[in-house]
């Protein structure tokens, strides 16, 4: 049985190793998801993004802009909803310590680049889920364990 404590701490671990995911702005105008790769420094927020001035979330992301994103971990075993708020935030000490050969790929003009935009992505909450498989899910039910009752124990609302 997972602690929501235990399900936080294993999400920002999950979260600085995948790091893709489908983030959006909160509005219906403007909430449909794109993949984006999240910079994570530490248990906490903020999380940052690399992108282009001219992309929309960039574009209407002013102060505390609600926004939410979707995480997958690369073998499915953490599912996240985060959400809370959203700005552009060009800091060029983040910038410094934040590039890499990957994000550099992506600007022609490298950090100086008139296109970079770093959002800002403050977490205040989130829903976590771990992913029991199904044929352990099976195996429970063939023993006559309901298995919806041990997975309430692999998911937690918590404020991040």
């Amino acid at each position: 049985m997972a602690s929501p404590e235990e399900l936080k701490s294993k999400f920002w671990k999950t979260l600085k190793s995948d790091m893709t995911v489908m983030l959006g702005l909160a509005d219906a105008e403007h909430g449909h998801t794109r993949p984006m790769t999240a910079q994570v420094e530490d248990e906490h927020g903020p999380i940052w993004f690399f992108t282009v001035r001219t992309a929309v979330v960039a574009q209407k992301a002013s102060a505390d802009t609600p926004a939410m994103f979707a995480f997958a971990s690369k073998d499915h075993e953490l599912f996240a909803t985060v959400h809370g708020t959203i700005r552009l935030d060009n800091d060029r000490a983040v910038i410094e310590r934040l590039w890499n050969q990957y994000i550099a790929a992506w600007y022609e003009g490298g950090k100086d680049d008139p296109q970079l935009a770093l959002l800002r992505f403050e977490p205040s909450e989130a829903e976590i889920w771990l992913n029991e498989t199904s044929l352990f899910a099976g195996i429970k039910l063939l023993l006559g364990s309901d298995p919806k009752e041990a997975y309430k124990e692999k998911t937690a609302k918590v404020a991040l």
